[in-house]
């Protein structure tokens, strides 16, 4: 009989075992703190996470392998391994939600190729988290992860996401690499109507936590939001 993948969240940010208190459940540190094999994008944060869990056996005698997007599609089975002799797993992100925009997502599907039971469990999205908190569309919307970085296709992908979302009234979410955050933004409101609400989700769960909700008309008339190398959700929803 199979192990169990168990996908255990982590935190959005740095922090000690009390910010983990803040967003794990007791009974998801629980489970982690007892799985003796983990797969996560790094094995050093890995181990941090875990230090912050407080494991049940030493962190040295846990065995952590690594999935991230240098993997070769080729080593996901061998990640499998462990779980087909029935040893239970822990799939760990560097943030928030593992499999979600997170290269975990290609191991659950092979573990559903070969029967072996995903539980997934509770814990930050910043994704879900910034949609509740936008004021936007939460019964229809689209992650669409990065946009492009060159400045002409990311306004041109931009104004696809606002047709988009006029069309179908649909929230559109995306992401960015956090020092190039000012960048799209400037290019956003830039490129969409004056009326389009724009929803920006900085820091979420952190002390610094920032959540601005405005149209494009407004944030052009508001102070600069600071979004330099902090993590944030981008929105969009076009009235």
């Amino acid at each position: 009989m199979s192990g169990t993948l168990y996908l255990i969240p982590n935190t959005l940010g740095d922090g000690d075992a009390d910010a983990l208190d803040l967003v794990l459940p007791a009974p998801v540190r629980a489970k982690a703190a007892a799985l003796h094999y983990y797969i996560g994008e790094n094995a050093k944060t890995t181990r941090a996470f875990l230090k912050k869990v407080g494991t049940d056996r030493p962190i040295q005698d846990i065995e952590i392998r690594e999935l991230n997007v240098n993997t070769p599609a080729g080593e996901i089975n061998k990640l499998l391994e462990p779980l087909l002799a029935g040893t239970d797993a822990g799939l760990v992100s560097e943030a928030g939600c593992p499999a979600v925009a997170d290269p975990g997502a290609l191991l659950v599907r092979r573990a559903h190729e070969r029967g072996v039971k995903v539980v997934p469990f509770v814990g930050p999205s910043s994704i879900l988290l910034a949609l509740m908190a936008s004021g936007l569309n939460g019964q229809s919307f689209a992650f669409h992860g990065y946009l492009p970085v060159d400045a002409t296709e990311r306004a041109k992908r931009l104004r696809e996401l606002e047709q988009q979302s006029r069309k179908a009234k649909q929230t559109q979410i995306f992401i960015e690499t956090p020092y190039r955050n000012k960048p799209l933004l400037d290019t956003l409101l830039a490129s969409c109507a004056p009326s389009t609400l724009v929803c920006v989700a900085v820091d979420l769960t952190l002390p610094t936590e920032t959540i601005a909700s405005r149209t494009v008309m407004d944030w052009k008339k508001a102070p600069a939001l600071d979004l330099h190398k902090r993590p944030a959700i981008f929105l969009l929803l076009a009235v």
